[in-house]
């Protein structure tokens, strides 16, 4: 298990220093604000720890409210809406500085059988293991640029491969424009069984691309594009029980951007096909300069 993923799941430890109130921090980088799937997974970690222990969290509707500031903790209350005979609904509000910087809404359900069906079908991608890795890819764009090695050379939690282009790479060739993106992900390290923190994990690293899906389309890049951007919301649905140390593929969408605005969608699909989790989210992105 690499530092990067040690440090990730010691910030997902939250302290509880009250009934129902958390606190958690964020890792000592250089960075202006709180990823967006850390406050999610983080809210999750708190929502589930209220929540009996029979009961898997099958949906959350979060919104991101304010940017969360990483020099200081975060706060999580949880509101126990409602305990009932087969599904628990949780609320959670992280603050900051006194004001709330994210909502969330969590529901957890007993396991019962039921009608099944998948309409979705994984697309056709090479096989992880012959995919460069996310670092190697970006080296392959950047080279050895000094703005860049600091970055690239950092150990990641997330093991990342891309089936599809990159961003920069669309940015340098408009050909790679396209509104699908097609990502291999895994924690590489074996995990605890606990199917709540697959579930976390799968959270934290589902904002890492979805909203590049919306640039990939207008062969836009953070970094190389004069934007500005931030998550408004995520919606995630968990339909099944999976592992975040096998591999995922993230089959990713942008249906629709207006309005300084882009919407993205994704699927999380097992190696052996079977859909465990669905992702929707829409972002503020405003590009500052013609």
């Amino acid at each position: 298990m690499n530092e990067a993923l040690k440090e990730l799941l010691d910030l997902l430890d939250l302290e509880q220093i009250e009934l129902d109130i958390f606190r958690g921090r964020s890792p000592e980088e250089r960075i202006q604000r709180v990823f967006g799937g850390q406050v999610a997974a983080q809210a999750l970690v708190a929502a589930g720890r209220t929540a009996p222990s029979d009961r898997a969290v099958h949906s959350l509707h979060a919104y991101f409210i304010r940017p969360g500031d990483p020099s200081v903790p975060i706060v999580y209350n949880v509101e126990r809406v409602r305990d009932g005979r087969s599904f628990t609904t949780r609320r959670v509000v992280a603050i900051q500085h006194g004001k709330a910087i994210f909502t969330m809404s969590a529901s957890f359900h007993i396991f019962e059988e039921g009608l099944e069906h998948q309409a979705s079908v994984m697309p056709e991608v090479p096989d992880p293991a012959t995919l460069p890795t996310f670092q190697d890819r970006m080296y392959a764009l950047v080279g050895d640029r000094p703005e860049y090695r600091d970055w690239l050379s950092r150990p990641r939690p997330v093991d990342a491969r891309y089936a599809t282009p990159l961003t920069w790479e669309a940015h340098r060739n408009p050909e790679l424009r396209s509104a699908k993106t097609n990502v291999w992900f895994r924690y590489d390290a074996d995990l605890p069984d606990d199917p709540l923190l697959h579930v976390v994990l799968a959270a934290y690293a589902s904002d890492f691309t979805l909203v590049d899906t919306v640039l990939l389309a207008h062969g836009m890049a953070w970094g190389a594009s004069d934007l500005q951007g931030a998550s408004l919301d995520h919606a995630m649905w968990f339909h099944r029980p999976f592992r975040a140390d096998d591999w995922l593929l993230y089959a990713q969408q942008s249906p629709w951007a207006g309005g300084a605005r882009g919407l993205a969608r994704g699927e999380m699909f097992t190696a052996s096909g079977d859909l465990v989790v669905s992702v929707v989210q829409e972002a503020m992105i405003r590009v500052t300069k013609s």
